[in-house]
């Protein structure tokens, strides 16, 4: 991810730009949204001009919000099943509304973490030495 103008402070720390891509901003400015539609990325920041084109998180956010929503809910179900042994319908209606909110909660700020990320350890695509 390369700007067209160099950023007016040095980079910000690792907390920072974490949270700014949790948040969905750009992760230079923290002025910008990274994001044109819900998962669609901007061609460049709004604010600052940073380009977001090299930036691809590729299937990182899904991985995460997979492994975590499945722990989440596995033993949460595990959980009621041990001590309060409820009939599987009520199963079916706690854990797949669950299923469906809970990763399309997360998707987005991981998404946004991990492009963050990207930005501030300058990770590019793999190149060969000369």
């Amino acid at each position: 991810m390369t700007s067209k103008h160099e950023p007016a402070e040095p980079i910000p720390p690792l907390g920072q730009t974490a949270w700014r891509g949790i948040a969905g901003k750009c992760p230079d400015c923290g002025q910008g949204s990274l994001y044109s539609g819900f998962l669609t990325l901007k061609s460049e920041c709004d604010a600052c001009g940073r380009d977001f084109t090299a930036a691809d998180a590729g299937d990182g956010p899904a991985i995460f919000v997979m492994l975590i929503t499945g722990f989440i809910i596995v033993g949460a179900a595990l959980f009621v099943e041990v001590y309060y042994q409820p009939p599987y319908w009520f199963h079916a209606l706690l854990w797949l509304p669950l299923g469906i909110v809970l990763p399309l909660a997360m998707l987005r700020p991981l998404k946004g973490l991990l492009l963050a990320l990207q930005y501030r350890h300058q990770a590019a695509e793999g190149r060969l030495a000369d």
